[in-house]
């Protein structure tokens, strides 16, 4: 039987909640996979690669497929460390649907809320899944009170739980043909639902007396699906994806619940390129969801692209194979709207790549914080620096937000969003690359951003001329916020030919790179108010060694302001401790935007310095005796105060 529609469904959680695992029991349980592999035995599915193997943790976004009934889903199992947040962003804006996991023990953690408002921001529909009851110390009530208090205002718990925090810990799900189960889920389903809770008092929305009998069955799950479709409700399940209980509950759920994306209606080609992995001297493969049109092996496609430095790009290449997740081996059909497919034959493809128009982005906008921490790499053997750079380079082509570039000294500057990445960066480099490479320690990213308008022009001296035979005028002005470097003509089109035009704007870019105090210049507009040559004498060197004094000179006069990135913050804290956690907080610069008090805690919410981060971390501890709960995550960047760093 053909499945009539494709689910594609994001397993999502904080670091060992369990996703992994979840994903082994569900391609087991609905017979994808012949055994269960272990996290522990470094045998799963989608763990394939050896750093994953060896430390237990995904790192890169893997997709495996199982069917139920008529439904294929896909599951894309996801980072749950903080430092690989570019995979989640990725795979998010691919996803019909999410399971968000928590631990039935550690319950409701920082990690877990970054996630959830992130998903609640898109509507995304997202299912619960509490997983380990099967563990001491797991709690049902109490964490379904604490998920209604700190993640998501109706939670709809789907399953109860017998025996919890023993080995025999069970999961049962509710039955909706009881009536009492049924008005009790009805009841929480009602708060978001006005159809359902003018049944429940027996009229019908706007007053009028109720004609279409009571709240059956069938009616309720119909609300429980359009609420769950549009995000406003939440259904969570009780289980162990160890032990296999409540996952069956959860794979009905997921078909029941979740709606397909709607159909495409187009004929071009339009999806995303969300993974790209490449082993060394191997052949490069890329994971694309598509929304509309068809793809076919051989057949000529072109990717779009948005680099780093904010120029777009393109990339025309055919297809040699095309392999359609889900489908069995040996299926020549087409990737269609909705599916997920690897391609292969596409040397130039890049993770965050575009199928469609080019004006188009399929993939939407950033979901989270780009990488605030950078670091400079330099081989431990001089003779490897290019092996270095050009490993790094590929392994950027997987992860864009890596943004590798040359630095000084023939070392490699690197974007990063944390430690452990690093560590990671460093075990890849040496064992799969063979490079033993060497990191500077972590730095804070800033930028800076012109705080008014600049000229400069560089004319050719037409008697007794020995320099660039060049003529380059440049204006520098502030930009939108988030618009990055921008290039600009307010010449004649065809006063120069394309050669130098694109000369000077390369060196233009480039020269960006590194403003007056040293560090790039984001948001700005460059724009080229004058320019002339002099027939066969001029070169595009000549307006690449032009350029870049005239762009510096105007950059100083339109003078730049430095800003370093922050985080948002969120931190809960006992009553007795609030004067001393935010007197701490100030002292590190942070802005407090409220404080709201509970029973037993404050809620301290703000903005803080990214470089102060690691700090307050280690001191909350301290400062709460052990019970204070931390939660942040980048939110922009301001100026740097006078005193301040960067």
């Amino acid at each position: 039987m053909l499945p009539s529609h494709t689910l594609n469904i994001g397993i999502l959680a904080h670091v060992d909640a369990g996703k992994t695992s979840l994903t082994e029991r569900l391609l087991f349980d609905t017979g994808a996979i012949g055994r269960l592999g272990s996290v522990d035995a470094g045998d799963t599915c989608t763990d394939t690669g050896a750093l994953e193997r060896l430390r237990g943790i995904t790192i890169r976004s893997a997709v495996a497929s199982f069917t139920v009934g008529e439904v294929r889903i896909n599951l894309i199992d996801t980072p749950g460390h903080a430092d690989f947040i570019a995979e989640v962003e990725r795979a998010l804006g691919v996803l019909d649907g999410a399971v968000l996991l928590l631990s039935a023990v550690e319950g409701v953690q920082a990690r877990t809320r970054v996630l959830m408002k992130t998903l609640r921001r898109l509507r995304l529909p997202t299912l619960l899944f509490v997983n380990k009851i099967d563990r001491t110390g797991a709690r049902d009530e109490a964490l379904l009170a604490d998920i209604r208090r700190l993640l998501v205002p109706v939670p709809v718990p789907m399953t109860s739980v017998t025996g919890l925090g023993t080995a025999r810990a069970g999961s049962v799900p509710y039955d909706l043909e009881d009536p009492l189960i049924r008005a009790r889920i009805a009841e929480t389903v009602a708060e978001a639902d006005e159809s359902v809770l003018a049944q429940l008092v027996g009229a019908a929305p706007g007053g009028h007396e109720q004609e279409d009998g009571p709240l059956t069955a069938d009616r309720l799950r119909a609300a429980l699906a359009a609420r769950t479709a549009d995000g406003s409700v939440h259904p969570v399940y009780f289980g162990s994806a160890l032990g296999g209980q409540g996952v069956g509950a959860l794979v009905e759920g997921i078909v029941r619940l979740i709606p397909p994306a709607p159909a495409g209606t187009g004929t071009e080609p339009r999806g995303t390129v969300f993974a790209v992995h490449q082993p060394p001297h191997g052949e490069r493969t890329a994971h694309v969801r598509l929304y509309d049109g068809e793809l076919r092996p051989r057949q000529q496609i072109t990717l779009h692209r948005t680099g780093a430095d904010g120029a777009a790009a393109s990339v025309t290449g055919r297809i040699t194979s095309l392999e359609v997740i889900g489908r069995p081996p040996g299926d020549t059909g087409p990737l269609t709207a909705g599916n997920i497919a690897v391609l292969r034959g596409l040397p130039g493809i890049r993770t965050g790549d575009r199928l469609g128009p080019a004006d188009d982005s399929a993939a939407g906008p950033a979901l989270f914080g780009s990488p605030t921490l950078e670091t400079l790499v330099r081989a431990g053997h001089p003779a490897r620096a290019a092996a270095l750079r050009s490993a790094l380079l590929t392994l950027a082509d997987q992860d864009p937000l890596l943004q590798a570039r040359p630095a000084p000294d023939g070392a490699t500057s690197v974007l990063l969003h944390g430690e452990v990445q690093k560590e990671i960066l460093a075990a890849t480099l040496h064992q799969e690359y063979g490079i033993e490479a060497e990191f500077t320690p972590s730095r804070v990213v800033c930028v800076e951003r012109p705080s008014g308008i600049g000229e400069a022009c560089q004319e050719i001296a037409r008697f007794g001329h020995t320099g660039p035979w060049a003529t380059v005028g440049l204006r520098v002005e502030p930009g939108a916020r988030g618009s990055g470097p921008v290039f600009t003509y307010e010449t004649e089109l065809g006063a120069l030919p394309h050669g130098f035009h694109q000369a000077i704007e390369e060196t233009a870019l480039a020269t960006l790179q590194c403003g007056p105090q040293g560090l790039a210049v984001t948001d700005c507009q460059v724009v080229l108010t004058r320019s002339g040559f002099i027939g066969p004498i001029s070169t595009a060197g000549d307006f690449r060694t032009v350029t870049a004094p005239v762009l510096r000179r105007a950059l100083e006069r339109a003078g730049t302001r430095v800003y370093e990135p922050y985080h948002a913050f969120e931190a809960e804290v006992p009553l007795t401790a609030l004067a001393a956690v935010t007197a701490r907080l100030a002292a590190l610069g942070a802005e407090l935007a409220e404080t709201s008090g509970g029973v037993h805690s404050w809620l301290v919410s703000g903005a803080l310095p990214a470089r102060h981060v690691q700090e307050i971390q280690r001191r909350l501890p301290g400062l709460t005796h052990g019970e204070g709960v931390w939660m942040s995550y980048p939110s922009g960047d301001r100026p740097v105060r006078r005193g301040g760093g960067g």
